[in-house]
């Protein structure tokens, strides 16, 4: 017997009968020889965290586009901070703490550049549209490589987890949709935290309706929100939070999309993002062939292409290809 088979006892004798054991895992797309001291969803996990997408998300928008204070969330701090949620929720109801962690961790692997305005911007120029949860899973499916091969080739569960943590979807497990609720505690926080930083907010401007149930400070809100979601989905079916909770922080989310994410001072540079985003998709839309190499896929459309290179991304990144092709140089004799 080797160390994933121990572990895999270990799952089965602790874990709850409402867990999705690795053992029992539905396989992925094409099939390849087990690791001796990983489950598939501790694989899983690892490939996501080694891949490329995964270390762009540290120069991606969350909300506040390239902001230069050092204490700014950025996609990736974004991304740790659903999974540090999504895994006390996971333990504490006895799911499976790997394959949360491994969805938490790949959940926005195919978000655009400049947050949700990028997103939007490739929504509408793209003619397939754009959704950076499908975009996530074209990531992990196709546009990575792992050992010379197209994809990560991940899990039927950490995939479904990805596709469905936004939104209405709901996910297959109870890790996927322990990752959906994660993944809002985690933003509705995080940026009050930035928006408070960044002037745009005080505390005092929170209606005290919702400050007096969920917390007045960051970690107090936190923990009433996790606190709730264990409380009310302890051998349940389904991941969910109480009502009253539930309609408290759907308060709070309309609030911060009046006040932060609609906000004029917040988002005062939102036109220039977009106006990037739109003019690089024209640019090779005209002249596909100046895409790089490894976006000239003969299997999908220029504009299939196009949409992967611009949503792969950084902010600096468009910025500087923006400034590359459309900004005069100094005039220099050779």
């Amino acid at each position: 017997m080797n160390k994933r088979e121990e572990y895999q006892i270990l799952e089965a004798h602790n874990l709850s009968s409402k867990a999705t054991l690795s053992k029992e895992s539905m396989g992925r797309q094409f099939d390849e020889e087990e690791c001796d001291y990983r489950t598939v969803f501790q694989r899983d996990r690892d490939r996501i965290i080694h891949c490329k997408a995964f270390r762009r998300l540290e120069h991606k928008t969350q909300v506040f586009i390239a902001p230069s204070g050092d204490h700014y969330r950025t996609r990736l701090t974004h991304t740790l901070e659903v999974s540090q949620i999504s895994r006390t929720i996971a333990r504490n109801l006895r799911l499976n703490e790997d394959l949360t962690e491994a969805i938490a961790l790949g959940h926005d692997l195919g978000h655009t550049p400049f947050g949700h305005t990028g997103e939007k911007v490739l929504n509408k120029v793209h003619s397939f549209g754009f959704k950076h949860n499908i975009q996530s899973l074209r990531v992990v499916d196709s546009l990575e490589r792992r050992n010379f091969k197209r994809g990560l080739n991940l899990t039927y569960e950490v995939r479904d987890g990805i596709l469905n943590h936004t939104g209405d979807n709901v996910a297959n497990t109870l890790e996927g949709q322990i990752v959906n609720i994660s993944d809002r505690i985690a933003y509705i926080n995080h940026d009050i935290d930035d928006a408070i930083r960044a002037e745009v907010l005080s505390i005092e401007d929170i209606p005290k309706k919702i400050l007096n149930v969920l917390g007045y400070s960051h970690g107090h809100r936190i923990n009433t929100l996790i606190s709730d979601v264990i409380r009310n989905s302890e051998n349940k079916d389904i991941i969910k939070q109480s009502d009253a909770i539930k309609e408290v922080m759907l308060k709070l989310r309309e609030f911060m999309f009046k006040n932060v994410y609609f906000n004029k001072v917040a988002k005062k540079e939102e036109k220039k993002a977009a106006h990037v985003i739109k003019e690089l998709y024209k640019y090779y839309l005209e002249f596909p062939d100046e895409l790089p190499e490894e976006y000239r896929d003969n299997e999908v459309s220029s504009e299939v292409n196009i949409c992967d290179y611009i949503a792969g991304m950084t902010d600096r990144y468009a910025i500087n290809v923006y400034s590359e092709l459309f900004v005069p140089k100094p005039w220099r004799k050779n």
